[in-house]
């Protein structure tokens, strides 16, 4: 059995409310995100992956505060 059937087959035994979950996932799988991303947004994940930027660590409450502070 091929990853392809295997996944049909598992497809076959989820239930129809959680079938969105899996649409959501397989939808963002199939995206180019580098078609998607503009120019500032992959300058800002490159500096990331070279160990710049920074990375906020709190709550969502927290992050909004923090972005409502400016």
């Amino acid at each position: 059995m091929s990853e392809r059937e295997r996944v049909i087959q598992l497809l076959n035994s989820v239930p129809d409310d959680k079938i969105a979950y899996i649409i959501g996932y397989i939808q963002g799988l199939t995206i180019n995100r580098e078609e998607e991303l503009n120019e500032e947004t992959m300058a800002a994940m490159d500096e990331l992956k070279n160990g710049g930027g920074e990375i906020f660590r709190g709550s969502t409450e927290e992050f909004f505060d923090v972005l409502l502070e400016d």
